[in-house]
């Protein structure tokens, strides 16, 4: 049987047409998910519940299929249960609606997220294209009311978005049989651009047991991890996971992340506070650690305090540390020298030995920022003021950075 498809365009929308159609084609749908079969079943039962109640209404066939094609829903119960691959096929490449083999197709959901369900309604004309935009609209909603009352991925997302309340946290973590003094921590990987959409799959791979951890899409390039791990576990354990999500990205779709590590939470409830933490640690990270792709919350160190203050404080700061346009005088050899002086712990000869430079040459270089900044490097106070200095200047040409 031969196909024809032609493609037109109504109110700004790629569609398709298709007269005709043959084989099944088996080629996977951008964005596919897999649910547990206890979870699809329901779904199906309450997406039958709301087709079965328009059928006196409208006098078409209306339907509901999952992301592999199957028809799980249908005002024409013998139809449940066959395949139609095709249309999320074409789906996948057309956008949120198309129309093809004698029926209009429509995706729940925004089209930001992941195809998971599609509506479908006999006809390829504008009556169906708006029965089935309104039926697409009433099955979001639906599914949405659902998902939080049941979905354990939701709950999750709700609780480290801030979008349940901290009393509820408990009763609901029970009705979803949640341990609630697991440890748990999260991972925040950040792509770097251009973002892969199927990032969210390479990482929802490596996490296997979806009932302990869980995969979130938070945003366009932001996905977060939720991981259970055992109690006691290290900073440098969690960093190797890391590491492992970062060289997976890479080695599969050459993705480049940072990803940003909370500090470990004894109960569901603080998983939003380790989340904001990883979230700190990324835009930490990025004004003062910009060579590392991973970090840790709890490693941060003076540099989670400067972030924290205000502008017109750290200006102040400087000001007074600082003569007038004595740190602006420094050249760049200078501050190389000064990093590989702290890096070495204030020591003259590991320094000198680190630069390939003689030991007079580098007291030499000391004098000359004591001369200028009225800072002795080699006086363990001074060298302090003089660090904090240097990062809050850092700081503050982030911000200006920003701004622009």
């Amino acid at each position: 049987m031969k196909n024809v498809i032609g493609r037109i365009t109504i109110s700004g929308e790629n569609t398709i047409r298709s007269k005709r159609f043959g084989g099944r084609m088996r080629s996977k749908a951008p964005g596919r998910v897999k649910k547990t079969g206890k979870v699809m079943e329901m779904a199906s039962r309450l997406f039958q519940s709301i087709v079965l109640q328009m059928k006196d209404t409208v006098d078409r066939t209306i339907g509901i299929v999952d992301a592999s094609g199957a028809v799980v829903a249908c005002t024409d119960l013998p139809r449940i249960g066959e395949m139609r691959e095709e249309a999320i096929t074409e789906l996948g490449f057309a956008g949120e609606i198309v129309r093809f083999g004698g029926y209009t197709y429509h995706t729940t959901g925004d089209r930001a997220s992941r195809l998971e369900y599609a509506v479908f309604v006999q006809g390829e004309d504008e009556l169906a294209r708006s029965i089935c935009s309104l039926v697409a609209v009433s099955i979001n909603n639906i599914k949405t009311l659902y998902d939080e009352k049941h979905d354990k991925a939701t709950f999750v997302k709700n609780i480290i978005l801030d979008n349940i309340l901290p009393g509820d946290i408990y009763i609901k973590s029970r009705e979803l049989h949640f341990g609630n003094d697991v440890p748990r921590v999260v991972f925040l990987v950040r792509q770097q651009a251009p973002a892969d959409v199927a990032a969210i799959d390479v990482v929802n791979g490596m996490f296997p047991d979806k009932q302990k951890d869980f995969v979130l899409h938070i945003s366009e390039t932001d996905i977060v991890v939720v991981k259970e791990v055992k109690a006691g576990s290290e900073i440098k354990d969690l960093v190797k996971l890391a590491d492992s999500i970062e060289e997976t990205l890479l080695s599969e779709l050459s993705v480049k992340c940072l990803i940003g590590i909370g500090s470990v939470s004894s109960q569901m409830k603080d998983i939003a506070k380790s989340f904001k933490e990883a979230t700190t640690a990324i835009e930490v990270g990025a004004v003062f650690d910009t060579e590392k792709n991973i970090i840790s919350f709890e490693n941060l160190g003076i540099g989670r305090l400067i972030y924290q203050l205000p502008i017109t404080l750290c200006e102040m700061f400087l000001s007074e540390v600082f003569r007038k346009g004595s740190i602006d005088s420094l050249d760049q050899e200078t501050l190389f020298t000064i990093q590989k002086f702290f890096e070495n712990n204030l020591n003259v000869s590991e320094t000198s030995r680190k630069l390939f430079v003689h030991r007079n040459t580098l007291v030499y270089r000391l004098e000359k920022i004591k001369k200028l900044t009225g800072l002795d490097l080699r006086e363990f106070d001074h060298a302090i003021v003089f660090k904090v200095a240097l990062m809050v200047r850092k700081y503050l040409a982030s911000r200006e950075e920003g701004t622009r």
